[in-house]
């Protein structure tokens, strides 16, 4: 297969170019360069895009929910702090959890297991 560009991608996707420019900017998928800077998506950028596709669709998961899980990935100080906190958000035994609290542990709990 061929390359494509950005516009070419987004034809074939069914995302936007300008959603590809921030798929790319946020670091979930990031296409090759030419050698005068345009993007070229090959086959695996494609299946990524689908594949982000199915991964929202199915798990209601939000972009910015993968950038920050892919950010946890790339910076162990976050995430370990993330997960100190996490693990602290529910010991207080006097009051119980919010609701809210727990469905954001559970969020970044299936994140991170991804």
């Amino acid at each position: 297969m061929k390359s494509l560009t950005v516009g070419e991608a987004a034809a074939r996707s069914g995302w936007s170019a300008r959603m590809l420019r921030y798929l790319e900017e946020s670091g979930l998928v990031v296409p090759g360069r030419s050698a005068a800077g345009y993007r070229l998506y090959g086959l695996r950028e494609l299946n990524q895009l689908a594949s982000l596709r199915r991964l929202r669709l199915r798990f209601g998961v939000e972009l910015d929910d993968l950038t920050f899980a892919s950010r946890l990935r790339r910076e162990p100080e976050l995430r370990g702090a993330v997960e100190t906190w996490l693990a602290g958000a529910g010991s207080a035994a006097s009051q119980p959890t919010p609701a809210w609290v727990e469905w954001e542990q559970r969020k970044h709990e299936r994140l991170l297991a991804a």
